[in-house]
């Protein structure tokens, strides 16, 4: 390989040689098309919870990978701060949806949306 003057040398570590970046593509794409159809299909409010935090997590391991492949941790930072927010977001989340099953004995998403009328 020609080496290139504008792009810094990449170190690639010896444990993630082994696996392709395509590898990484195809996992992050597979799990965040489990998690769109999880949000489209389901009805139970915490299934879809958990749909999002799976795509969240299919945006997490696509930044790592590229991070670690383009051996720049700036993306790894980002990846702490997106876990920050997702770890609110859960303690939010499953906090309104307790209240809301305690206040209606159902998690339907379908009957949360009558409850506005």
């Amino acid at each position: 390989m020609i080496p290139n003057p504008t792009m810094p040398e990449v170190n690639i570590p010896a444990v993630i040689q082994h696996i392709p970046l395509q590898s990484y593509l195809i996992l992050a794409t597979l799990l965040f098309v489990i998690g769109i159809i999880g949000v489209l299909t389901r009805r139970n409010a915490i299934i879809i919870f958990m749909s999002i935090e799976l795509m969240l997590n299919a945006a997490n391991l696509l930044l790592i990978a590229f991070s670690s492949y383009r051996s720049d941790p700036s993306a790894q930072v980002f990846v702490f701060f997106i876990m920050a927010v997702a770890a609110a977001e859960v303690a939010v989340g499953l906090a309104i949806i307790v209240m809301i099953y305690r206040n209606t004995r159902n998690t339907d998403v379908g009957f949360l949306n009558k409850l506005k009328w």
